[in-house]
């Protein structure tokens, strides 16, 4: 049995993150927005401004777009806790960001 080492790959890579959000990229696309001060973004990217995060493994936490993650609700997006992924969330366009944030466990910085 080959493991990880001795194929060349590292066993592990370190990120910053406190948590992170996995939102599902399908259901964001077919909203086409609905969120952020103008309501014209998705919400993996006006959350990501609204927290003020960076993109990458480098920032405080982690807003992920994932593949369709099979619930598809009408008018909603779709979003995973990482640390409780038991629940899944279904975000209407408007949603308060700060709320959204406090129940991801996201709130890693102060905004404006």
């Amino acid at each position: 049995m080959e493991t990880a080492r001795s194929s060349g790959l590292k066993d592990q890579v370190r990120s910053n993150w406190s948590n992170v959000a996995l939102i599902c990229r399908k259901c964001s696309k077919k909203l086409d927005g609905g969120f952020g001060p103008g309501g014209g973004e998705r919400l993996a990217k006006a959350l990501r401004k609204h927290l003020s995060l960076k993109k990458g493994r480098k920032a405080a936490a982690g807003i992920v777009e994932v593949n369709c993650l099979g619930i598809c609700p009408r008018g909603a997006v779709t979003v995973v806790d990482g640390a409780a992924s038991r629940d899944w969330l279904l975000v209407r366009p408007g949603a308060d960001l700060d709320e959204l944030a406090e129940a991801l466990g996201l709130n890693v910085a102060p905004h404006p």
